[in-house]
């Protein structure tokens, strides 16, 4: 009687931490997929903390953190979370990562922490982060929710720190004001880099103190989308 050789199940192949998917995540967010420019989400901080770069950078930080580890504890507990009570349990998620933020940075500087503890409260209920976990970290693996999560903080960040940048420059000529790496770039005396009263050519400018108000915000993230749909035309029907 011949014998029967019983064949083992093949492993199934791990997948890999940096995969063309994994690296997807993270780079789709700047780009084909941003939070701001493509998604329109998150505007409202947008508008109210990009006055200074120093802030804004503080906030990205503060949201990548968030949407990262909100997205990872999400996909952690996604098998064992009722679906009737889901978003309650994101919620209590976010608040308590949020929370975290707060605390650290009342601590570490206190001063950026008075300018910014509305805007932090505020993203326990920022549609991106709210957004992510419901289309994404419910459905999928923690690593990937994870990166997932990066991914859409770096993107939002990215644009943040961008209309500060522009808004700063051209409402009040400096850079990182408030912080130890301020520079003074360009204003009428000789504490700035290029002082417009001691230059010829440049003693017309004037820093313009309307880039330093939420109008000019949206106007510059107008153009941000004009300018990146232009450069990638197919979003110019993404809506």
């Amino acid at each position: 009687m011949a014998e029967t050789i019983a064949k083992k199940p093949e492993a199934k192949e791990r997948e890999p931490l940096f995969g063309p998917k994994e690296k997807k995540l993270l780079t789709d967010p700047l780009n084909d997929n941003n939070p701001i420019t493509v998604q329109v989400l998150g505007i409202c901080s947008a508008l109210a903390v990009t006055t200074l770069v120093y802030p804004s950078v503080i906030m990205s930080i503060a949201v990548v953190f968030v949407t990262a580890f909100s997205s990872l504890f999400t996909s952690l507990l996604r098998k064992s979370i009722p679906k009737q009570v889901r978003m309650i349990v994101q919620l209590v998620i976010i608040a308590t990562l949020v929370t975290i933020v707060e605390q650290v940075l009342k601590a570490l500087n206190f001063e950026v922490y008075k300018q910014l503890s509305v805007f932090i409260g505020l993203i326990i209920t920022n549609c991106i982060v709210m957004g992510r976990l419901e289309a994404f970290s419910m459905a999928n693996r923690p690593w990937r929710s994870f990166l997932d999560g990066i991914g859409n903080g770096l993107g939002y960040g990215a644009i943040l720190i961008i209309v500060a940048v522009l808004r700063e420059l051209f409402g009040k000529g400096s850079l990182f004001a408030g912080s130890p790496l301020a520079i003074q770039i360009i204003g009428p005396s000789s504490d700035y880099i290029l002082d417009t009263s001691a230059i010829s050519w440049l003693g017309w400018y004037q820093n313009n103190n309307l880039m330093v108000l939420s109008g000019a915000a949206m106007f510059i993230i107008g153009v941000l989308i004009w300018v990146h749909r232009t450069w990638n035309p197919k979003l110019v029907d993404v809506s």
